[in-house]
């Protein structure tokens, strides 16, 4: 006799994505795993009774979706310090800094994080001058959204500027002499990390906020970037307490290669929802701080073409290191000579495809390096909500002019064949967005169909994780990892604004919408 299944979710429009236009109406899950899909009839079968039931009432299910770039243990510190990202000026960030500054004790760091400043009247970072504003006794940082850009009051500048000129980078507008303004980008913003990086009690707190905020998106797996964190010690905490309510792979960053090494930690190791990823690197900056490496000048500072953070030979030896000893790389890469001398390190090591190596944004890519993907296999991991910053008088724009239609070349990359993983960065963390984003591209020459878009949500993130036999389809033996949608994004006029209903990871609800 066939066991009962713990969980049925019928009378939908179930989209595996295994196949183009299959549907079915309903799915039974037992013991975190899909068991059956087909009409609902067949599946109800399945129904004992302590199954759960759940009515569809006609509505869209999908795969979870995998965020394949996230830091979110950042989620949560807008959700619990300030979110900037919803300013929409230079005074609206002060004040909610200021509401932020209310809710602490006296000389508590006052954080906000998630700043655009691309999308204000008046376009600039926010300075030392305006941060004493929010307070001159104690330390204030503003970090913009990209996270390679912050600015810091003249509490953090006295207690921190030395350190801060050992790293090589200086506040902008300032050299080691010089009377800085404040803003402070790339390797330097690594002193505030480490100044305020969470104790094991606060990122307990951090996680479980941003894995709600996350859930409530349907996101059901994310590949989280880690650099001197007590998170994967938390995640592995909420594991073994049954509160994970998310697959983690984590991408740690080349300081914790020797280490990993050493215990013998190796990529795809772990079981359960916790597993050990990439090594991760970097190689340049960001579009908004003009710290990514372009090999022609900024549209907007013609005697400037970005910077090394990490330099071709300390990665070329990285990755060479790294493969040897049989991990998995991802390294971010936003202009096109950095993304052409990661992919030039990948290619030496011979086995980039069996690898999956990864290169994280691809943001202003080549032909040549487009075919380079294709011919080596690596996965392109990229983050469609940037979308927001490549139509006109936007941040592209801006730096970049001409050439913001040549960036983001989702279906150049797909049509050659190319490995497409979606994520977010967090900029925001929102799969329908992105989805909507890359239905809708400003160059209408690099759009995605929204199959396309979500098999980059799902199917993709799982080939980029290893884990395309369990993940990324609605198919019986795959890991009962789902999203059930209000609306259906193919009959949507707004992607965007589709509700979710319900995110079900390994067989368990743990996000349902109330009316």
């Amino acid at each position: 006799m066939t066991a009962a299944a713990d969980l049925v979710l019928t009378n939908a429009e179930v989209h595996t994505l295994e196949s183009p236009d299959e549907t079915h109406e309903a799915v039974a899950i037992r013991d975190g795993e899909i068991v059956r899909v087909g009409r609902a009839f067949d599946v109800e079968l399945l129904a004992g009774v302590e199954t759960r039931v759940v009515d569809c009432d006609g509505r869209i299910v999908l795969p979870g979706f995998i965020d394949a770039h996230t830091h979110l243990p950042n989620v949560g510190r807008s959700l619990v310090h300030a979110d900037l990202s919803a300013a929409d000026s230079v005074d609206d960030a002060l004040e909610l800094l200021r509401a932020r500054a209310s809710e602490l004790d006296e000389g508590d760091w006052i954080l906000g994080f998630g700043y655009d400043e691309s999308t204000w009247d008046e376009s600039r970072y926010l300075t030392c001058d305006d941060l004493d504003s929010v307070s001159d006794t104690a330390p204030v940082v503003a970090f913009r959204e990209d996270l390679h850009t912050a600015g810091v009051n003249s509490v953090v500048l006295d207690r921190y500027r030395d350190e801060m000129v050992a790293e090589g980078v200086q506040t902008e507008g300032g050299g080691p002499d010089g009377e800085p303004t404040g803003v402070i980008v790339e390797e330097a913003i690594d002193v505030l990390w480490e100044a305020t990086e969470p104790d094991r009690e606060e990122m307990t707190k951090l996680v479980r906020a941003a894995q709600e905020y996350a859930t409530a998106r349907g996101v059901t797996g994310v590949h989280d970037m880690v650099r001197g964190s007590r998170a994967p010690e938390v995640y592995h905490d909420l594991a073994a307490a049954d509160d994970l309510d998310l697959r983690v792979r984590i991408n740690y960053w080349s300081d914790h290669f020797d280490a990993l090494h050493e215990v013998g930690l190796r990529t795809n190791h772990g079981d359960g929802l916790v597993s050990v990823g990439a090594i991760k690197t970097f190689t340049d900056g960001s579009f908004g701080g003009r710290t990514a490496k372009v090999s022609e000048p900024y549209a907007d500072a013609p005697d400037e073409t970005g910077q090394w953070v990490v330099s071709p030979d300390e990665l070329h030896e990285l990755v060479a290191a790294a493969d040897d000893a049989g991990y998995q790389l991802t390294a971010h890469a936003i202009g096109d000579e950095a993304i052409d001398t990661v992919l030039d390190a990948y290619e030496e090591t011979g086995d980039a495809d069996s690898a999956r190596h990864r290169v994280e944004h691809v943001e202003l890519a080549s032909d040549d390096a487009v075919d380079r993907f294709a011919d080596t296999g690596v996965v392109a991991s990229v983050q469609p909500n940037f979308l927001k910053w490549a139509g006109e008088d936007g941040l592209y724009d801006a730096r970049l002019g001409d050439r913001r239609l040549q960036t983001n070349r989702y279906r150049d990359l797909l049509d050659a064949g190319v490995h497409l993983a979606f994520g977010s960065d967090c900029m925001p963390l929102g799969p329908l967005l992105g989805i909507d984003l890359a239905t809708d591209h400003p160059n209408p020459d690099q759009s995605l169909t929204v199959t396309e878009a979500i098999r980059a949500y799902t199917s993709g993130g799982a080939y980029a994780g290893f884990d395309e036999d369990r993940l990324g389809t609605v198919v019986p033996g795959n890991a009962a990892d789902l999203v059930v949608l209000d609306e259906s994004p193919w009959e949507s006029d707004s992607i965007r604004d589709i509700d979710v209903a319900m995110t079900v990871v390994d067989g368990r609800i743990v996000f349902e919408a109330r009316d």
